[in-house]
């Protein structure tokens, strides 16, 4: 039933400004929004009490620290977009009324549910279901919510054919209350909050796609119909996001990729890339340049195995956490089905690395370290594999063959905090470098999962947390999101169309150098465990580079484009002329075409535009005159003429690979800041 006001002492509510608002007895949200004024009251949409969000019609009983929540609020655009999903299962049950509704949270701009049916939704049904989708905000139902007893709301559900409901509810823990809210005539389980009517929701949403999808993500259970869509404050936001869809479709670099022939993905190699030569020189100069970062601020790049027996990795705890996405292969494989022991399960087993920090410490181990030789920096491009599923599989952003520009720092303790300023300071520069000056940066702390005592996690995530303030980079946090031996440091840098990507990550580990057995002498003669950071900058090069193609749109910057400059002759008497510009291109060390098919020149200059070649060297009878070159450059209109010495020589100097002198803003005590 519906919660009720009842006769109590005073409550006091204290608002975010401090001041105090105070009732003779418990109150709701909304009471409390009409009393502070008409406006607030026509735009709350929840309240938050004592961090909690409630419905606005909930009973608060005792004195709270409160504040309203409207579509300003980014828990009130959560909020839309939770209702948009239960208002498109409203909608899809009054126009198909034998579906079954099962689960539909909100997610990163927008929300699904996934629906049980005989014959599955298509795109074509999408229409309707909005159309009716809008109506139900017109008739402004009023959203109220109930708590039932487990009893009741299975047999509730089991009687109206919703048996996915009735089995969530079987499952919830014994003591979780049960909360079922009630939109007209239509209801649906949910621990809510929810608006206060449908009518809230606005008109800004839409419905995008159909996919399929199990119940409860396991493929042995029953393939559901999964609907998603998008849902924002205001029309303008929902008209923006469509068009960075439509600007992301263009950008898509597997779209790029094709056009300007950098690489390919074929079934017969799932997970991993074919880089054609054009995307190959991308890699190596991103390569390239990182390794030039790396190497100018203190590390030693090192070389590891890919295969490692199984023993280590039991021994480092990553076989417990990550043997399902792990390549294993026996040590030997057998010369008879007799002589088989891999069929018996006793064979020796070898694994493709998944990451590299169990060997990293391998080399850290020989020989005596003391605290002296500390911090001990180690890098390496690290190829490794993970068995991704297939359908998680997405051109080169998620793979099962990647290279990290991995990278291990071992320090003593009290080394923490200026390993982190350090490692923040270069992350800092070298984003500037690449083209992505803002990012956030998110602590993530232990998982339930983990490995190591809760001694160990409280010493390990106050270290990394007192690191985080010396830098003097705002943060946020990420409840439960650490790794399974230690917190980490998200980096997220934004891009072109402000999507967000998680790249960077420093990760502080005191337990797998102390499984693995790693020491070092101390000031005090006695051996101790070092700390370890595990960091990288741009996580993986094959997912860094597909962002980079998608935020330059393909136009990449002159240092990494894979052809800097195409020399084109107008005519072919001027074929020597073009030819003599090519070499002088190649001689200072461009990267240079030269294109003298018989084409007229304006289908050769749109088709190398086309290919995103960012400078077109075009010459005539007056440039070989004159010694000169017509130079047109990417997304212009115009030519210019430059002397062709001039030309080359500009072109050389723009084509410099960054150093990290790029400028990087700075903190009043000279630690790194984003902009």
């Amino acid at each position: 039933m519906s919660e009720q006001l009842s006769a109590n002492n005073p409550v006091n509510l204290r608002l975010p400004d401090g001041s105090v608002r105070t009732f003779d007895g418990p109150v709701t949200g909304t009471t409390l929004a009409a009393d502070i004024g008409p406006g607030l009251l026509k735009a709350a949409l929840a309240i938050h009490v004592n961090g909690e969000i409630w419905d606005l019609s909930r009973v608060i009983s005792e004195d709270s620290n409160v504040s309203i929540i409207t579509r300003k609020d980014e828990a009130g655009l959560d909020l839309l977009r939770h209702d948009c999903a239960h208002i498109m299962a409203e909608a899809v049950q009054e126009l198909f009324p034998k579906t079954q509704v099962t689960i539909g949270p909100n997610i990163d701009d927008g929300f699904f549910y996934d629906f049980a049916r005989d014959k599955p939704f298509t795109e074509d049904d999408l229409g309707a279901i909005e159309k009716r989708m809008h109506e139900i905000v017109k008739r402004d139902e009023e959203i109220i919510r109930e708590v039932w007893t487990r009893d009741d709301a299975i047999a509730h559900f089991k009687s109206i054919g919703e048996l996915y409901k009735a089995e969530i509810i079987t499952d919830l823990d014994p003591d979780q209350e049960i909360t079922i809210y009630r939109q007209g005539n239509w209801l649906d389980l949910c621990r809510g909050p929810h608006l206060p009517s449908t009518g809230k929701l606005g008109d800004a949403f839409k419905l995008m796609k159909v996919a399929g999808a199990y119940w409860r993500g396991d493929s042995n259970n029953e393939m559901l119909t999964r609907i998603y869509g998008t849902c924002w404050r205001d029309k303008k936001e929902l008209k923006a996001y469509l068009h960075r869809l439509e600007e992301a479709a263009k950008r898509d670099h597997r779209k790029l990729g094709r056009e300007m022939d950098l690489f390919h993905l074929q079934e017969e190699a799932q997970g991993s890339v074919f880089w054609h030569p054009k995307g190959y020189t991308m890699w190596l100069q991103l390569e390239k340049y990182i390794r030039n970062r790396l190497a100018g601020w203190g590390y030693d790049e090192i070389k590891t195995p890919q295969l490692l027996d199984s023993k280590l990795w039991e021994q480092s705890g990553h076989w417990a956490k990550f043997r399902e996405n792990m390549f294993i292969v026996p040590d030997e494989i057998p010369s008879t089905e007799d002589d088989a022991p891999i069929l018996s399960g006793k064979a020796k087993l070898m694994a493709l690395k998944p990451m590299n920090c169990p060997a990293h410490i391998q080399v850290f181990k020989q020989g005596t370290k003391s605290y002296r030789d500390l911090p001990i920096r180690f890098s390496e491009f690290g190829c490794c594999h993970r068995n991704e599923p297939h359908g998680a599989l997405h051109g080169i952003m998620r793979v099962r063959q990647m290279t990290q520009d991995d990278g291990h720092v071992f320090c003593s303790e009290d080394q923490i905090t200026a390993e982190t300023i350090d490692f923040c300071t270069l992350l800092s520069s070298v984003y500037r470098d690449l083209g992505f000056p803002d990012f956030k940066v998110l602590l993530a702390t232990r998982p339930e999962t983990r490995a190591g005592s809760d001694e160990v996690w409280d010493r390990a995530e106050g270290s990394l947390e007192d690191a985080l303030k010396a830098t003097g980079l705002e943060y946020g946090y990420a409840p439960g999101e650490g790794a399974f031996y230690g917190p980490k440091l998200e980096f997220h840098l934004s891009d072109a169309l402000g999507r967000t990507w998680q790249c960077g990550t420093l990760q502080l580990d005191y337990v797998v150098p102390e499984r693995l057995g790693a020491t070092y002498i101390g000031e005090d003669g006695a051996k101790h465990t070092p700390v370890m950071l595990h960091r990288a900058i741009l996580g993986t090069l094959e997912r860094f580079l597909g962002i980079m193609i998608e935020h330059y749109a393909g136009r990449m910057p002159l240092w990494i484009a894979p052809v800097q400059a195409v020399v084109s002759p107008i005519t072919s008497d001027t074929d020597e002329y073009a030819r003599e510009v090519y070499d002088k291109l190649i001689a200072a060390g461009i990267r240079a075409e030269l294109d003298i098919r018989n084409e007229k020149i304006n289908y050769k200059v749109r088709e190398h535009s086309h290919k995103k070649v960012p400078a077109i060297f075009v010459v005539g009878g007056r440039e070989a005159e004159n010694a000169s070159v017509s130079v047109r450059r990417l997304g212009s209109k115009h030519s210019t003429v430059l002397d062709a010495d001039e030309a080359v020589a500009a072109l050389v100097e723009e084509g410099r690979m960054p150093d990290g002198t790029a400028e990087v803003s700075e903190s009043n005590d000279g630690t790194a800041a984003t902009a």
